[in-house]
Protein backbone atom coordinates (compact mmCIF):
# COMPACT_ATOMS: atom_id res chain seq x y z
CA UNK A 1 0.00 0.00 0.00
CA UNK A 2 3.07 2.52 0.39
CA UNK A 3 4.26 2.15 -2.87
CA UNK A 4 1.08 2.91 -4.40
CA UNK A 5 0.69 6.01 -2.06
CA UNK A 6 4.00 7.06 -2.97
CA UNK A 7 3.25 6.71 -6.72
CA UNK A 8 0.17 8.99 -6.30
CA UNK A 9 1.95 11.65 -4.30
CA UNK A 10 4.70 11.57 -6.92
CA UNK A 11 2.30 11.54 -9.87
CA UNK A 12 0.56 14.34 -7.67
CA UNK A 13 3.76 16.46 -7.76
CA UNK A 14 3.82 16.35 -11.85
CA UNK A 15 0.76 17.77 -11.72
CA UNK A 16 1.92 21.17 -9.62
CA UNK A 17 5.13 20.89 -11.52
CA UNK A 18 3.20 21.98 -14.91
CA UNK A 19 1.58 24.31 -13.30
CA UNK A 20 4.04 26.28 -12.31
CA UNK A 21 5.63 25.64 -15.65
CA UNK A 22 2.69 28.05 -16.88
CA UNK A 23 3.69 30.52 -13.91
CA UNK A 24 7.45 30.62 -14.60
CA UNK A 25 6.99 30.36 -18.41
CA UNK A 26 8.57 27.35 -19.05
CA UNK A 27 8.31 25.56 -22.61
CA UNK A 28 6.92 22.32 -21.94
CA UNK A 29 8.23 20.18 -24.75
CA UNK A 30 11.71 20.92 -23.86
CA UNK A 31 11.24 20.19 -20.18
CA UNK A 32 9.54 17.53 -20.91
CA UNK A 33 12.61 16.35 -22.84
CA UNK A 34 14.66 17.25 -20.40
CA UNK A 35 13.26 15.40 -17.77
CA UNK A 36 13.19 12.34 -19.60
CA UNK A 37 17.00 12.15 -19.21
CA UNK A 38 16.50 13.49 -15.61
CA UNK A 39 14.52 10.73 -14.75
CA UNK A 40 16.77 8.37 -16.59
CA UNK A 41 19.66 9.39 -14.12
CA UNK A 42 17.68 9.02 -11.12
CA UNK A 43 17.17 5.56 -11.98
CA UNK A 44 20.97 4.90 -12.57
CA UNK A 45 21.61 6.65 -9.03
CA UNK A 46 19.12 4.29 -6.98
CA UNK A 47 20.26 1.04 -9.46
CA UNK A 48 22.93 -1.03 -7.07
CA UNK A 49 24.63 -3.29 -9.94
CA UNK A 50 27.21 -2.70 -11.86
CA UNK A 51 25.77 -1.74 -15.10
CA UNK A 52 26.97 -3.00 -18.71
CA UNK A 53 25.81 -1.30 -21.96
CA UNK A 54 25.94 -3.72 -24.24
CA UNK A 55 24.28 -6.04 -22.13
CA UNK A 56 21.22 -4.05 -21.88
CA UNK A 57 19.98 -4.63 -25.76
CA UNK A 58 19.94 -8.69 -23.97
CA UNK A 59 17.85 -7.95 -21.20
CA UNK A 60 14.16 -9.97 -22.16
CA UNK A 61 12.51 -6.79 -21.78
CA UNK A 62 14.75 -3.98 -24.17
CA UNK A 63 12.08 -4.61 -26.93
CA UNK A 64 9.08 -3.39 -24.44
CA UNK A 65 11.13 -1.09 -23.21
CA UNK A 66 12.21 0.89 -25.98
CA UNK A 67 8.22 0.64 -27.60
CA UNK A 68 7.42 2.76 -23.92
CA UNK A 69 9.49 4.94 -24.67
CA UNK A 70 8.71 5.34 -27.73
CA UNK A 71 4.90 5.43 -26.66
CA UNK A 72 5.77 8.07 -24.31
CA UNK A 73 7.41 10.52 -26.93
CA UNK A 74 3.84 10.00 -29.13
CA UNK A 75 1.22 10.11 -26.79
CA UNK A 76 2.74 13.24 -25.26
CA UNK A 77 2.56 14.92 -28.42
CA UNK A 78 -0.97 13.58 -29.61
CA UNK A 79 -1.86 15.12 -25.82
CA UNK A 80 -0.58 18.61 -26.63
CA UNK A 81 -2.58 18.07 -29.90
CA UNK A 82 -5.67 17.14 -28.47
CA UNK A 83 -5.34 19.95 -26.03
CA UNK A 84 -4.34 22.96 -28.70
CA UNK A 85 -7.52 21.80 -31.05
CA UNK A 86 -10.49 20.57 -28.32
CA UNK A 87 -8.94 22.07 -24.76
CA UNK A 88 -7.46 20.57 -21.80
CA UNK A 89 -10.34 19.06 -20.40
CA UNK A 90 -10.92 16.82 -23.59
CA UNK A 91 -7.58 15.55 -23.17
CA UNK A 92 -7.52 15.12 -19.47
CA UNK A 93 -10.60 13.24 -19.32
CA UNK A 94 -9.18 11.29 -22.14
CA UNK A 95 -6.33 10.14 -20.23
CA UNK A 96 -7.69 9.28 -17.09
CA UNK A 97 -10.81 7.16 -18.49
CA UNK A 98 -7.84 4.92 -20.22
CA UNK A 99 -8.11 2.96 -16.90
CA UNK A 100 -10.48 0.84 -18.48
CA UNK A 101 -7.55 -0.97 -20.56
CA UNK A 102 -5.52 -2.03 -18.01
CA UNK A 103 -8.67 -2.83 -15.88
CA UNK A 104 -10.00 -5.26 -18.45
CA UNK A 105 -5.79 -6.40 -19.51
CA UNK A 106 -5.97 -7.56 -15.95
CA UNK A 107 -9.33 -9.50 -15.76
CA UNK A 108 -9.11 -11.06 -19.15
CA UNK A 109 -5.22 -11.93 -19.77
CA UNK A 110 -4.16 -12.71 -15.72
CA UNK A 111 -7.57 -14.04 -14.71
CA UNK A 112 -8.07 -11.33 -11.97
CA UNK A 113 -11.24 -11.74 -10.20
CA UNK A 114 -13.92 -8.98 -10.65
CA UNK A 115 -16.54 -8.54 -8.03
CA UNK A 116 -19.47 -7.12 -7.77
CA UNK A 117 -18.68 -4.34 -5.57
CA UNK A 118 -15.37 -3.75 -7.59
CA UNK A 119 -16.98 -3.56 -10.61
CA UNK A 120 -19.20 -1.04 -8.95
CA UNK A 121 -16.22 0.53 -8.52
CA UNK A 122 -14.75 0.53 -11.63
CA UNK A 123 -17.83 2.44 -12.80
CA UNK A 124 -17.92 4.71 -10.74
CA UNK A 125 -13.85 5.39 -11.47
CA UNK A 126 -14.93 6.26 -14.78
CA UNK A 127 -17.90 8.67 -14.05
CA UNK A 128 -15.43 10.23 -10.92
CA UNK A 129 -12.92 11.05 -13.78
CA UNK A 130 -14.87 12.67 -16.41
CA UNK A 131 -17.00 14.74 -13.87
CA UNK A 132 -13.85 15.71 -11.30
CA UNK A 133 -12.37 16.66 -14.97
CA UNK A 134 -14.99 18.41 -16.72
CA UNK A 135 -15.92 22.18 -16.84
CA UNK A 136 -19.11 23.65 -17.44
CA UNK A 137 -17.81 25.43 -20.09
CA UNK A 138 -15.93 23.00 -21.61
CA UNK A 139 -16.63 22.02 -25.53
CA UNK A 140 -16.32 19.07 -27.46
CA UNK A 141 -15.99 18.76 -30.99
CA UNK A 142 -17.72 15.80 -32.06
CA UNK A 143 -15.82 15.43 -35.48
CA UNK A 144 -12.75 15.35 -34.16
CA UNK A 145 -12.67 12.04 -32.19
CA UNK A 146 -9.63 10.74 -33.49
CA UNK A 147 -7.13 12.48 -31.30
CA UNK A 148 -8.69 11.81 -28.20
CA UNK A 149 -9.03 8.32 -29.06
CA UNK A 150 -6.09 7.98 -29.47
CA UNK A 151 -4.86 9.82 -26.03
CA UNK A 152 -7.07 6.79 -24.52
CA UNK A 153 -5.74 4.23 -26.69
CA UNK A 154 -2.12 5.52 -26.03
CA UNK A 155 -2.54 5.89 -22.18
CA UNK A 156 -4.33 3.07 -21.16
CA UNK A 157 -1.33 1.06 -23.76
CA UNK A 158 1.36 2.41 -21.61
CA UNK A 159 -0.44 1.24 -18.32
CA UNK A 160 -0.59 -2.25 -19.70
CA UNK A 161 2.19 -2.77 -20.99
CA UNK A 162 4.12 -2.00 -18.17
CA UNK A 163 2.03 -4.17 -15.82
CA UNK A 164 2.92 -7.35 -18.72
CA UNK A 165 6.59 -6.61 -18.66
CA UNK A 166 7.23 -6.16 -14.88
CA UNK A 167 5.19 -9.49 -14.35
CA UNK A 168 6.80 -11.23 -17.06
CA UNK A 169 10.55 -9.90 -17.30
CA UNK A 170 11.81 -7.57 -15.02
CA UNK A 171 13.44 -9.07 -12.16
CA UNK A 172 12.98 -6.58 -8.24
CA UNK A 173 16.27 -5.65 -8.56
CA UNK A 174 16.72 -4.30 -11.99
CA UNK A 175 13.10 -2.34 -11.58
CA UNK A 176 15.69 0.99 -11.36
CA UNK A 177 17.66 0.53 -14.72
CA UNK A 178 14.22 -0.83 -16.61
CA UNK A 179 12.14 2.25 -15.14
CA UNK A 180 15.89 4.31 -16.59
CA UNK A 181 15.60 2.83 -19.72
CA UNK A 182 12.06 3.54 -20.82
CA UNK A 183 12.94 7.29 -19.75
CA UNK A 184 16.27 6.83 -21.60
CA UNK A 185 14.36 5.80 -25.03
CA UNK A 186 11.78 8.89 -24.67
CA UNK A 187 14.57 11.23 -24.42
CA UNK A 188 16.37 10.23 -27.49
CA UNK A 189 13.17 9.90 -29.16
CA UNK A 190 12.19 13.34 -28.14
CA UNK A 191 15.44 14.78 -29.26
CA UNK A 192 15.06 13.16 -32.75
CA UNK A 193 11.86 14.95 -32.98
CA UNK A 194 13.34 18.52 -31.89
CA UNK A 195 16.22 18.17 -34.34
CA UNK A 196 13.13 17.67 -37.12
CA UNK A 197 11.50 20.59 -36.23
CA UNK A 198 14.64 22.66 -36.61
CA UNK A 199 14.10 24.00 -39.56
CA UNK A 200 10.25 25.55 -38.31
CA UNK A 201 11.70 25.80 -34.81
CA UNK A 202 15.01 26.61 -34.39
CA UNK A 203 16.65 24.99 -30.96
CA UNK A 204 16.92 27.36 -28.26
CA UNK A 205 18.68 26.54 -24.77
CA UNK A 206 16.91 27.93 -22.01
CA UNK A 207 18.11 27.74 -18.06
CA UNK A 208 14.39 27.79 -17.28
CA UNK A 209 13.56 24.93 -19.32
CA UNK A 210 16.31 22.73 -18.02
CA UNK A 211 15.71 23.37 -14.88
CA UNK A 212 11.72 22.56 -14.93
CA UNK A 213 13.38 19.78 -16.83
CA UNK A 214 14.80 18.49 -13.68
CA UNK A 215 12.07 19.35 -11.08
CA UNK A 216 9.78 17.40 -13.45
CA UNK A 217 12.25 14.43 -13.78
CA UNK A 218 12.51 13.54 -10.22
CA UNK A 219 8.69 12.82 -9.56
CA UNK A 220 7.73 11.61 -12.80
CA UNK A 221 10.38 8.58 -12.70
CA UNK A 222 9.17 7.40 -8.68
CA UNK A 223 5.89 8.15 -10.10
CA UNK A 224 6.62 4.88 -12.39
CA UNK A 225 9.04 3.43 -10.07
CA UNK A 226 6.62 2.91 -6.96
CA UNK A 227 4.07 2.12 -9.66
CA UNK A 228 5.78 -1.09 -11.16
CA UNK A 229 6.56 -2.06 -7.02
CA UNK A 230 2.97 -1.73 -5.93
CA UNK A 231 1.57 -3.58 -9.01
CA UNK A 232 3.69 -6.73 -6.90
CA UNK A 233 2.04 -6.28 -3.71
CA UNK A 234 -0.19 -9.08 -3.40
CA UNK A 235 -2.46 -6.77 -1.48
CA UNK A 236 -4.46 -5.66 -4.71
CA UNK A 237 -5.27 -6.84 -7.96
CA UNK A 238 -4.02 -4.56 -10.86
CA UNK A 239 -6.98 -3.68 -11.64
CA UNK A 240 -7.28 -2.43 -8.22
CA UNK A 241 -3.96 -0.51 -8.22
CA UNK A 242 -4.62 0.99 -12.14
CA UNK A 243 -8.61 2.13 -10.28
CA UNK A 244 -7.12 3.46 -6.81
CA UNK A 245 -3.94 5.26 -8.71
CA UNK A 246 -5.93 7.15 -11.53
CA UNK A 247 -8.73 8.92 -9.13
CA UNK A 248 -6.96 9.38 -6.68
CA UNK A 249 -4.54 11.56 -8.48
CA UNK A 250 -7.88 13.18 -9.70
CA UNK A 251 -9.17 13.47 -6.27
CA UNK A 252 -5.37 14.60 -5.02
CA UNK A 253 -4.90 17.17 -8.10
CA UNK A 254 -8.33 18.47 -7.60
CA UNK A 255 -7.94 19.25 -4.02
CA UNK A 256 -4.45 20.78 -4.80
CA UNK A 257 -6.09 23.32 -7.60
CA UNK A 258 -8.63 23.70 -5.08
CA UNK A 259 -6.44 24.94 -2.23
CA UNK A 260 -2.87 26.18 -4.22
CA UNK A 261 -4.07 27.52 -7.33
CA UNK A 262 -7.39 28.58 -6.10
CA UNK A 263 -9.41 27.14 -8.80
CA UNK A 264 -12.83 26.95 -8.82
CA UNK A 265 -14.88 23.86 -9.06
CA UNK A 266 -18.62 23.66 -10.19
CA UNK A 267 -21.14 21.07 -8.69
CA UNK A 268 -20.64 18.52 -11.43
CA UNK A 269 -17.08 18.70 -10.11
CA UNK A 270 -17.54 18.55 -6.49
CA UNK A 271 -19.95 15.29 -7.53
CA UNK A 272 -17.23 13.59 -9.16
CA UNK A 273 -14.77 14.16 -5.85
CA UNK A 274 -17.79 12.30 -4.22
CA UNK A 275 -17.68 9.69 -6.71
CA UNK A 276 -14.07 9.42 -6.53
CA UNK A 277 -13.83 8.61 -2.69
CA UNK A 278 -16.82 5.75 -3.07
CA UNK A 279 -14.94 4.17 -5.46
CA UNK A 280 -11.56 3.95 -3.65
CA UNK A 281 -12.87 2.83 -0.96
CA UNK A 282 -15.01 -0.10 -3.01
CA UNK A 283 -11.82 -1.03 -4.78
CA UNK A 284 -10.16 -1.13 -1.72
CA UNK A 285 -12.28 -3.54 -0.01
CA UNK A 286 -11.06 -7.03 -0.22
CA UNK A 287 -14.20 -8.70 -1.09
CA UNK A 288 -13.81 -12.33 -3.37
Amino acid sequence: MINLLLSILFSSLIFIVFKLFHTFKVQTLYAIITNYFVACLVGLFFYKNTITPAKIPLEPWFGGALFLGILFILVFYIMAKTSQDLGVSVASVATKMSLVIPVLGGIFLYNETLTSIKAIGILLALSAVYLASTKNNSTFNKKALLLPFLVFLGSGTIDITIKYLEEAYVEEAKIPLFSSFIFLAAGIFGVLFILIRTKEHPIKLNFKNILGGICLGIPNFFSIYYLIKALRESNFTSASIFTINNVAIVLFTTLIGIFFFKEKLSTKNWLGIGLAVCSILLMALKYE
